[in-house]
């Protein structure tokens, strides 16, 4: 069948219309050029000159690129062609006096042209639908693979495919491979766009063929049904009407498609319900679900398969960057474990600064006013201050082991060779003052013995005191101190206090190495310690410098590395100023010297209250040492008190 449209019905004469009849055309009267639309089969419009001021040029141009022809009648001053229309507008002209034969060549020609325009304008509007689904595609597989959250990409994956497909509702399950056990199916995502307010639980079930989602998992094949309440009876799988009938649903029209990773592995179900001839319209009545409900074409199975293909390695990537996350997770762990069991003193140390540095970074990020009410920071920002404040002191695993963990002034094996010295003086003086006795015996007899005795023994009780008091300074001396504290000019009388050693060579109660251990004003360490001691700055940015890290968290080697740096330039190991110091670093060292002041009692100093602490903070930050602004936010939003050992990202 082919249409004619027609204006006038006298013209053009029945007698030229007539054998249209016998060609299989019906020809349908057209009164204004609104009624001017191609069928849906080759249609032409039959222009007559009585018709030419009804219908305008642009409406007969529109007519012909939505797949129409035009055939044009002339009349007896149509010479040249039909006046006032282009030529791809015109596909034959009669001219005035033509006959019957040649009106009915010039319509099939029309028709001919009007199939040609139809199938080019299908093709068109087919290649344009192809080539924005290939950019929908396109796009939904660039946003999937740059989506590093699980459940986001989860999320992302069930919205694009119910957007595409014009869907109303639709599940996501995931396949789980448990350690013990069978594999089974996760249901793991629903959405449903005209019952939003349905409430969702996770919830697994057998992996095999006798639920739909579990059949395209098992067969690995899709499954496109028409109506899943008309199941055929010899289908292996059944529809639980369970959702349904609890919450007033219809699921309808379902397509179920395997999500298949690179080895061809199913990973996962994309199950979408009731194609909608609407996208935005809502089923809320039975009579939505008659009159919207569509079946999924073939072509979606397509569209859906290849989005599924996209979304399985984009949860197969999102699986692995997890993995990756934990291993790293796992290694930053053992990194803080080998550093705690070198230095058990100081456990928990790291994770606790690690805590508070994120707490404090949370609350800079919660600001709206201030010098840093502008300053915000992303989950993946939170993660490496994080890592960097765990690992901030990794480097002390290249300190000497004695050094790191060296309680006191003095070495034990040193203050051991003292405690030594004193006690063979001490015998010495013994013998020296039994020897005397000895003597005045023999010399003088028991006369004057008594007396003798007693001036001996109370000058040998002051001897003893003396090396008492000696052993007791050292020991005293020994001690470390928080603060620089103390006089030891005592020490010095002593290193100029002789002895004669056993084979009578004259010795120092204290040799000059002693003496300057002992005479530490600060902590147990000298110098020479101390600098080996701050050393693990620069042990720590090597060691971080050489993992690879992510873009988004290749700043951890430069946070941690100035922990110990101050804002006046009076820290180490570069002794760089408040320019060189960022924000992250600025929170952690203040972290790291509340924590170092009240940790419980090290061997080598005294745990301080909280009150004292934050008066050492308060004086650093007045010193122009600590940043102000983070000293008072630390202060007062407590950050002090989520010291736990417990993950602050977790908590």
């Amino acid at each position: 069948m082919r249409f004619l449209l027609l204006h006038s019905a006298s013209s053009p004469p029945a007698e030229l219309i007539r054998p249209l009849d016998e060609d299989g055309v019906r020809a349908t009267r057209v009164d204004t050029p609104e009624e001017l639309l191609p069928g849906a089969v080759p249609t032409a419009f039959l222009l007559d000159p009585a018709s030419r001021a009804t219908f305008p040029a642009d409406r007969i141009g529109a007519f012909t690129a939505q797949g129409g022809a035009v055939v044009v009648l002339g009349d007896s001053s149509d010479r040249d062609g039909p006046p006032g229309l282009p030529d791809d507008v015109v596909t034959a002209f009669v001219p005035h006096g033509a006959g019957a034969r040649q009106l009915l060549l010039a319509l099939r020609s029309a028709y001919r042209e009007a199939a040609a325009r139809r199938d080019a304008l299908t093709a068109r509007r087919e290649a344009e639908s192809r080539t924005r689904e290939l950019k929908e595609l396109t796009e939904i597989g660039m946003a999937l693979a740059t989506e590093r959250n699980y459940d986001t990409l989860l999320e992302q994956i069930l919205s694009q495919a119910l957007q595409i497909t014009g869907s109303d509702a639709g599940s996501l399950y995931i396949v789980e491979q448990p350690e013990k056990g069978p594999p089974r199916l996760r249901f793991k995502l629903a959405q449903n766009q005209s019952r939003p307010d349905i409430p969702f639980a996770e919830s697994t079930m057998t992996l095999d063929v006798s639920s739909i989602a579990g059949n395209a998992a098992t067969t690995g094949e899709p499954l496109n049904i028409p109506d899943v309440y008309r199941l055929e009876p010899t289908r292996p799988y059944t529809f639980n009407r369970w959702f349904d009938e609890t919450y007033g649903y219809r699921s309808k029209s379902m397509l179920t498609i395997p999500m298949k990773d690179h080895k061809g592995d199913v990973i996962g179900v994309l199950q979408l319900i009731n194609r909608k001839r609407h996208p935005a319209a809502t089923l809320t009545r039975p009579e939505d679900f008659d009159r919207e409900v569509l079946t999924y074409s073939a072509h979606l199975v397509d569209l859906v398969s290849a989005l599924a293909g996209q979304a399985a390695v984009s949860i197969e990537n999102s699986q692995l960057y997890e993995d990756i996350e934990r291993l790293f997770e796992g290694f930053v762990r053992a990194a803080v474990s080998a550093i705690e069991q070198r230095d058990p003193p100081t456990r928990g140390h790291s994770r606790r600064v690690a805590n508070m540095t994120v707490a404090l970074a949370r609350v800079v990020d919660g600001l709206d006013r201030g010098r840093y009410g502008s300053i915000r920071f992303t989950a993946v920002e939170i993660r490496e201050i994080r890592y960097a404040a765990l690992l901030h002191d990794f480097g002390k695993v290249g300190v000497r082991e004695h050094v790191l963990v060296k309680a006191k002034k003095l070495y034990p094996h040193d203050l051991a060779l003292i405690r030594q010295r004193y006690a063979f003086i001490r015998r010495t003086a013994e013998s020296e003052h039994y020897r005397r006795r000895m003597h005045y015996l023999e010399e003088h007899g028991a006369a004057g013995y008594g007396e003798f005795c007693r001036q001996l023994d109370a000058k040998h009780r002051v001897e003893l005191a003396e090396l008492d008091h000696f052993l007791h300074l050292v020991q005293q001396s020994n001690e470390p101190t928080v603060l620089p504290e103390g006089s030891f000019e005592e020490l010095m009388h002593w290193a100029n206090t002789f002895y004669s050693d056993i084979e009578g060579k004259r010795q120092p109660f204290l040799t000059d190495d002693e003496v300057r251990f002992l005479s530490i004003r600060k902590g147990s360490l000298d110098e020479s310690e101390r600098s080996e001691i701050e050393s693990h700055v620069n042990e720590t940015y090597r060691f971080l410098l050489q993992i690879p890290w992510t873009p988004e968290l290749q700043s951890i080697p430069r946070i941690a590395y100035g922990h110990h740096e101050k804002l006046d330039g009076s820290g180490y190991p570069r002794h760089v100023g408040a320019p060189d110091i960022p924000i992250q670093t600025r929170m952690m060292t203040i972290v790291d010297i509340y924590d170092a002041l009240t940790a419980s009692d090290r061997p080598y100093k005294r745990a301080v209250s909280e009150e004292r602490a934050l008066d050492i903070l308060a004086d650093e930050t007045r010193g122009g040492m600590l940043d102000e602004d983070l000293f008072r936010l630390f202060r007062d939003a407590h950050v002090f008190e989520r010291a736990s050992d417990a993950d602050e990202l977790d908590s």
